[in-house]
């Protein structure tokens, strides 16, 4: 557990608030230090002070940090959330080669699993590796795009993968995500679906990236294969948005260079006995954390209450779970883990998005416990 040392903070359901709590760690201990200074994670990240103020802040125990990593999302008890609040929620995909090549394969074999393992034979075989170290947009770029355009081979995915655009989505609605111990959701339409263990930024107004988390973009592979017009349909279901377990703020212990150099770990075991272990390594990443900021936010798009940003995944689950050469893909009650060495682990369990815990508080349910608790 790495939270010996840094600045962490995340939010915290309080049953006797009937609300949501912002939290430090302090000493192993989970401190409540919210405050009508800052009581929203987003007005928390709007201040140019942030460190310094956390480290200050007034704050009151719940409880050792580390019961409550083990505990489910149950609205009784007190339990982590997911640590932003009004923040926008984007994402970046196809930012690694491999994800590249796994889309293009999405996408080609229109959702069908059966299809995959020929195709993924056939693209490996004209692209191999060769995308990894071609900085998107360059005249090498546009050499190899020309080429795969001779082939038969260029596809939307590619596009955004090494072209001057990266894809920027919105993943899910403010509000929306869900936290550590909490159910994640797969649409029940969908049979072929995977995890995607990312590192995420969480970004003020100002476009300044304040700190880090680790996210879960849950993916149904079938649904987006199908057609890249149902991404929406593929990504934004109830619980499909898994972010935590907290926030490492930039500091003197940690910074955008451990964000480029991290490597992020996942783990899914399912009551099958089937075990998958992945990992996803940002030094691998095609384009900068940095530049996938910039053309999310700006000039051209401006977020009043600050962003959170995915950044994809290197990971693409090719591992047969059940049918030879239809690959992986989730059953219920899988647990899925995801960690970094500096970040912890956010652990969830997969469910049919109907099956999971409905979304009924939002931003205005937040502004009125607020004002209840005179917060606002």
């Amino acid at each position: 557990m790495p939270y010996g040392e840094g600045t962490f903070v995340g939010r915290a359901w309080l049953p006797e608030c009937g609300g949501p709590a912002l939290v430090t760690i302090r000493n192993g201990q989970l401190e409540d230090i919210t405050s009508a200074v800052a009581p929203t994670m987003r007005d928390l990240m709007e201040r140019p002070d942030l460190v310094s103020y956390v480290r200050a802040a007034k704050g009151t125990s719940l409880g050792p940090v580390e019961s409550f990593l083990n505990r489910t999302a149950d609205p009784n008890v007190a339990h982590l959330l997911a640590p932003i609040d009004l923040q926008a929620i984007k994402a970046c995909g196809v930012t690694f080669a491999r994800s590249m090549v796994e889309r293009v394969i999405e996408e080609r074999s229109a959702g069908n699993a059966a299809l995959a393992h020929d195709i993924r034979q056939r693209v490996s075989a004209v692209v191999g590796d060769s995308l990894k170290d071609i900085k998107p947009g360059s005249p090498q770029a546009a050499t190899v795009k020309a080429e795969l355009i001779k082939a038969g081979l260029w596809s939307q995915y590619l596009e955004v993968g090494i072209g001057p655009d990266a894809e920027v989505f919105t993943k899910a609605q403010p509000m929306s995500s869900v936290g550590h111990g909490a159910d994640v959701g797969l649409h029940p339409v969908s049979s072929w679906n995977n995890p995607e263990p990312e590192m995420v930024l969480v970004v003020d107004s100002g476009c300044v990236v304040k700190g880090a988390t680790l996210g879960n973009d849950v993916n149904l592979r079938d649904v987006e294969g199908r057609s890249a017009l149902l991404l929406g349909k593929a990504k934004d279901n109830n619980a499909s948005c898994s972010i935590g377990p907290f926030i490492r703020l930039f500091d003197e212990s940690y910074g955008i260079d451990d964000v480029r150099a991290a490597e992020v770990e996942l783990r899914v075991e399912g009551t099958d006995g089937f075990v998958l272990d992945g990992l996803s390594s940002m030094r691998e990443i095609s384009r900068d954390p940095l530049d996938l900021v910039s053309q999310a936010a700006g000039r051209h798009h401006q977020y009043p209450d600050g962003f959170v940003l995915f950044m994809g995944t290197l990971f693409a689950p090719i591992e047969d779970r059940d049918v030879p050469g239809q690959g992986f893909t989730h059953k219920i009650d899988d647990i899925v883990t995801i960690s970094n060495s500096k970040l912890g682990s956010l652990s969830n369990r997969v469910r049919h998005s109907t099956e999971c815990a409905p979304w009924s508080f939002g931003a205005s349910h937040l502004m009125r416990n607020l004002a209840r608790r005179g917060l606002l």
